[in-house]
Order: structure tokens, then sequence, then C-alpha cells
């Protein structure tokens, strides 16, 4: 949404949804009771991408091709061993 207050000419409170946007993305990390922040915040790495791809889809009327979708597809399998491997 910022983006598109500053690049595309979009009114003054689609930055300010933005901005609280990403400060509420900032914060909501911080309440998670996962054992290892660096994990959980990698996590929202691959939430992010995935998100930014269906964003691209929805709101930018830029459909992902397949490409997208297998770039997604392997972030989201290595967050997944990042959270859920076997450790001590």
């Amino acid at each position: 949404m910022v983006w598109l207050w500053l690049r595309e000419g979009k009114p003054f409170y689609w930055g300010i949804g933005g901005g609280l946007a990403l400060a509420l993305y900032g914060v909501i990390a911080t309440f998670q009771s996962f054992p290892s922040f660096g994990r959980v915040y990698a996590a929202y790495g691959g939430v992010f991408i995935v998100l930014s791809v269906l964003w691209g889809w929805g709101v930018d009327k830029k459909p992902p091709d397949f490409y997208d979708w297998v770039g997604a597809g392997i972030c989201m399998i290595g967050v997944s061993v990042m959270l859920f491997a076997p450790r001590q």
C-alpha cells in the first residue's frame, strides 16, 4: 500500500494504512510462543513471499506464472523444514 501511494498516486491514507500494516506485521511476531524467534521470523518471511505473490495477483492484477508459484512453494517447504524438523 505504501508503494501504491508513493509510486502510483493512490491517496495519502493508503500510505498510512500500509505503514500501520507493516508496523503490525513487525509487532505480531513478538507475541509468538515458539521457542526460537529466528525460526518464527523465517516463517514470516516465507508467508510474506506467498502473500506478496497473492497481492500482486489480486491488487496489482499481475497474475503469477508457474515459476512464481514454484518459488513460493520452495519457500514454504523451507519454512516447514526449519519449523518442524525434529530437534533435541
